[in-house]
């Protein structure tokens, strides 16, 4: 697994020791930031990373320039392999936040909300929607925040759509293999 682009591009990353993680791979993950450079600006973003895992999205977005990625992962090793990783890319302790929180029961957000939010939940467990709802009830994102949601490739999103509008709205899904991504567009505000 590597860093598919920016400033550590081609960098190698800790992969998961046992089968606990399921890594977004090099190739979807290419394809998701090539899809988001039409949608948002990540010079300075600030981004979450829920359900972190081995940081890899955290980290790609940081080597394309994003300012700030918060960690998130309810598993202690999860956690533990995202800091590696961050530190093994010399990450800058001001760039990178790591929190032991469960993703679909966060509290107030304490930091500056982010402007793009990963989810990459294990699969059919259901916690795509109760994450977007505990990111958006907490304060996490900002007004037109962007989050790309990861799921197995026959999630049905409609019934969680029934109770996450007004706030959040798919403007795009596609599928690779075994996974579907979701690109939705956040309102704060309606």
């Amino acid at each position: 697994m590597r860093i598919v682009s920016g400033k550590y591009g081609g960098r190698v990353l800790k992969s998961p020791s046992d089968q606990s993680i399921r890594p977004t791979s090099d190739k979807i993950r290419g394809a998701i930031f090539n899809a988001l450079l039409s949608r948002i600006n990540l010079d300075d973003a600030r981004v979450i990373d829920l359900f972190s895992g081995s940081g890899a999205l955290g980290l790609e977005a940081l080597s394309r320039g994003a300012a700030h990625c918060h960690f998130v992962d309810k598993s202690n090793g999860s956690l533990r392999l995202a800091k590696d990783n961050a530190q093994a890319l010399d990450v800058l302790d001001d760039a990178a936040s790591f929190s032991n929180m469960d993703a679909a029961q966060l509290p107030r957000a304490k930091d500056t909300p982010a402007t793009l939010a990963f989810l990459d939940p294990p699969y059919d467990r259901g916690l795509v929607g109760p994450a977007l709802l505990s990111l958006h009830q907490g304060g996490w994102l900002t007004q037109e925040a962007w989050c790309v949601a990861e799921s197995e490739a026959d999630f049905n999103p409609d019934p969680m759509m029934e109770y996450l509008r007004p706030h959040f709205f798919i403007e795009d899904e596609r599928s690779y293999g075994a996974t579907k991504i979701m690109y939705l567009s956040y309102r704060k505000e309606i």
